[in-house]
């Protein structure tokens, strides 16, 4: 498959027995590689280590090739995503990675630049389904023809369309609440914005720890809500003020001010979630961010903060 550790192998890479010597192995390095970046240590066709090339130029003549090898560095399965595969390359700071087989033998090597595109393409990628274009392909065409470009990018906007319907929907469900004070609208789009914001913020943070398997969602779930009510808070504290000397209403501040803390939390919790159950039922969590999980926000952060108005007022 394209996307997978197997569609970058390189095979004509150094490799040597792990009891032969250093100065041996750097007189067999004169070749034709695809990529030279290590020597990689087999032992009847399993891999057992990694010589860095460094670690093999700085070493005497004599020394055995398994006593300077890494033993336990990244590597990759042929069936592994690419993103994987490049992302433990950047964390633990080497330049290619060995691909082995589920026996442990060595199949071949995803070489730097190899690593470099992959991530360029993932970053492109991603970008696009987070702006809500849909792509056959990583690389965008600047130079596509109009035609093209609506069939890419109108789908989640035929989304964001009925969404923002059902918006209108709840805005009309309270007309009486907007007839019995007008300046209940004036915060609609501050609301609505906010929880966007923070939600968008979150998916940022989810949609890359998600896609690399980093942390359990068990985990990012209770520090995301929580930094969604900190967040709101903060801004309800600086709401609640504002609102009450510029309108002179308490009550208004109070339930603009409280929409938002609560439009925060359920925003961090939507920004979080709906990638993940995206990343479940085995999707790109990157489809979970952009105009889809935006008007699910809005429709949200509308209930909530009308909510708040029948409560307060």
């Amino acid at each position: 498959m394209r996307d997978t550790a197997a569609h970058h192998l390189v095979t004509r890479v150094p490799t040597a027995q792990p009891l032969e010597r250093a100065g041996e192995m750097r007189s067999r390095l004169v070749g034709n590689w695809e990529s030279a970046e290590a020597v990689y240590l087999v032992d009847d066709g399993t891999w057992v280590g990694t010589v860095p090339l460094r670690a093999l130029l700085a070493a005497g003549d004599d020394v055995p090739l398994a006593s300077i090898a890494l033993h336990q560095p990244p590597r990759a399965h042929p069936d592994e995503a690419q993103e994987r595969v490049a992302h433990r390359a950047l964390r633990h700071g080497v330049h290619e990675i060995p691909v082995v087989d589920h026996d442990g033998r060595l199949v071949g090597v995803v070489p730097g630049r190899a690593l470099l595109r992959v991530l360029r393409e993932e970053h492109v990628a991603d970008l696009h389904r987070m702006a809500g274009i849909a792509r056959e392909g990583h690389e965008a065409d600047i130079d596509e023809p109009p035609a093209r470009r609506l069939q890419h990018r109108l789908p989640w906007l035929v989304v964001g369309l009925l969404g923002s319907l059902g918006a209108a929907g709840v805005m009309g469900r309270f007309e009486a609440e907007l007839d019995a004070n007008v300046a209940v609208a004036y915060f609609v789009p501050a609301i609505v914005y906010l929880a966007d914001a923070v939600g968008t913020q979150t998916e940022t943070i989810s949609v890359r720890a998600l896609s690399l398997g980093r942390t359990p969602v068990s985990r990012m779930l209770p520090r995301e809500v929580a930094t969604g009510i900190l967040l709101g808070a903060s801004l309800a504290a600086l709401i609640v003020p504002a609102v009450w000397l510029f309108w002179g209403n308490l009550h208004l501040a109070l339930a603009v001010a409280s929409a938002v803390l609560v439009a925060c939390a359920i925003a961090t919790s939507v920004g979080l979630l709906f990638p993940w159950a995206l990343h479940r039922l085995g999707r790109d969590p990157a489809l979970g961010s952009g105009p889809l999980a935006t008007i699910i926000q809005d429709v949200l952060s509308l209930l909530v903060y009308f909510g708040c108005v029948e409560l307060f007022l």
